[in-house]
Order: C-alpha cells, then structure tokens, then sequence
C-alpha cells in the first residue's frame, strides 16, 4: 500500500469516526443527546427488545439520553399512557369535574378484577380502567378528539379506527421521543388547559415518592409491546423518561417495563436503591 492510499484510507476512517460521533452525541439548543448502548446490559438481562429516552434536567444544560436511536423515533399505538391527556380532554370538556367524581361500572365482568367497580379519575387511572376512558372518547366524539389531538400535537394526531378503542386499536401513534416532549409541556403547565387540570392530572399520575423524590408514571399495553413513561421529581429538577419494549409473551412480559427503567434510572441516580411500589 503506497502513502497516498494509505492517507485516502486514514482520512476515511476518520470521517466515518466523526459521523458515528455526530450520530451518537450532538448539541442542540440548552440539550446534549447521547445515545447510551451501555444500557443494552439493562435490556439484555431481562430478555427485552426495545427503546428508552431519558431527558435529565437536574443541571443547566439538559441531557437526553437514548437507547436505540431507530426505535425512539418510530410511532406506536399509546395504549394506556393516552389515558394521560386524555384525561385532560374530559377535564377541559366537562366530562370529569374533579379526581373524585364517581362513574358508575357498567356490569361487565373484566378479566381484571379492579376494573369491575364504580370509579373515580383517579382509580381509572391507577388501575388502567379502559371501560372509563371509552366513554369519554364516547362523550367526546371523534372530531372533538382529533381536535384537542391537533391542539397539544399528539403523535400523528389520528384518532381513526376500525374497531375498538382508538388509542389501543386504531390508528393512533407517537414515538418515544414525543412522549418526552409532551411530558415536559405537561410537567411545565404548558399545554393549552387549565393550570388547575395539569396539575390534577399531575397529581394522579404519582405513583411513588419518597424524602427527596417522586415517582410520576403511567404504563400501556397494546399487547405486542408495551410502555413506561413518566418523570422523576428530583430537588434540582426533573428527569423524564419513555420506554417501549415488545410484548412476545405477552402478560409474561409486561412485569420487564418497570425493573428496566428503575435500574437506569437507579444507575443515573434519579431513583434511590430501592424497590419501588
């Protein structure tokens, strides 16, 4: 190999270095995105196929985090972590007046036994009721929900479907990256609702806290995958985080969301060693 090849292929090799950098760390406005294929040992260990975006902003420059750059980007049904703006739909519609207005349980026997009850906001969103949320999609009607859809730039705003719920079945979707940023409007009380329904909303979503934190977060299933999103509270700021994995084994799979992200997030130092409720 002569110097002039041997240069061409050294400068080559540099430029494909810059562009895997590039690719992996980059800055944009007051946000540095890593991506993070360490966490591949997370995602491994429990079997798992899938994606995470971590937003830390405990410091002044805000990090993103991210764990399989492809799949972060690409659109899946919400499943029931719609349940979080769509509260906020039938909040601002008068369909819900408070956390602990009762709706009265249809009679149906669910495969969940929490589901078969009377319920409030709160507990449908505890327990993941999809039966409550039906009837305000219901109440709602499919304009007003592409409406408030388009409102906050939900995904790709499409509350269609054939059969079922919208959010589960139709053809509703959005990445993990733009839960991330729904997220934060949502933390920050920047959506276009009321203070008071953000906060409401907010409140409801807590599912752990301890001395210096608090654990914000709602799961979803669509059956072949399924999510954890959320934030941490944390004295110097918040960090948010979405994650998606697939579901091959479906109920026998979904116990892997929750151990995945609080290992992470634990390494991070956003959550105490501890096992979470």
């Amino acid at each position: 190999m002569n110097k002039r090849t041997s240069s061409r292929l050294s400068l080559f090799v540099f430029l494909i270095q810059i562009m895997a950098y590039s690719l992996s760390t980059t800055v944009t406005a007051n946000e540095k995105v890593i991506e993070r294929v360490d966490w591949q040992k997370q995602f491994s260990k429990f079997e798992a196929e899938g994606t995470m975006v971590v937003l830390d902003e405990r410091e002044k420059i805000s990090k993103k985090y991210v764990f399989n750059l492809q799949r972060a980007q690409k659109r899946y049904s919400p499943a029931s972590t719609y349940k979080i703006p769509h509260s906020l739909f039938a909040l601002d519609a008068g369909i819900v007046k408070d956390k602990f207005q009762t709706f009265k349980w249809d009679g149906i026997k669910r495969n969940y036994k929490p589901h078969n009850q009377d319920q409030t906001l709160q507990s449908a969103m505890r327990y993941s009721a999809i039966w409550v949320y039906d009837l305000f999609a219901k109440k709602l009607g499919a304009e007003k929900s592409n409406n408030y859809l388009s409102k906050i730039n939900y995904g790709n705003k499409d509350s269609s479907t054939k059969t079922g719920s919208y959010w589960v079945d139709g053809n509703l979707s959005i990445s993990a990256h733009e839960q991330i940023v729904f997220l934060k409007k949502l933390y920050n009380n920047k959506l276009p609702f009321k203070i008071e329904h953000q906060l409401l909303v907010k409140d409801i979503m807590l599912t752990d806290s301890g001395e210096n934190w608090s654990l914000h977060a709602k799961t979803g299933w669509q059956g072949h995958y399924g999510w954890w999103v959320g934030w941490v509270e944390c004295p110097t700021g918040p960090v948010f985080f979405a994650l998606n994995i697939d579901t091959p084994n479906r109920l026998k799979d979904l116990y892997k969301r929750k151990p995945i992200v609080t290992e992470i997030l634990q390494l991070m130092e956003a959550l105490p060693n501890k096992k979470l409720n």
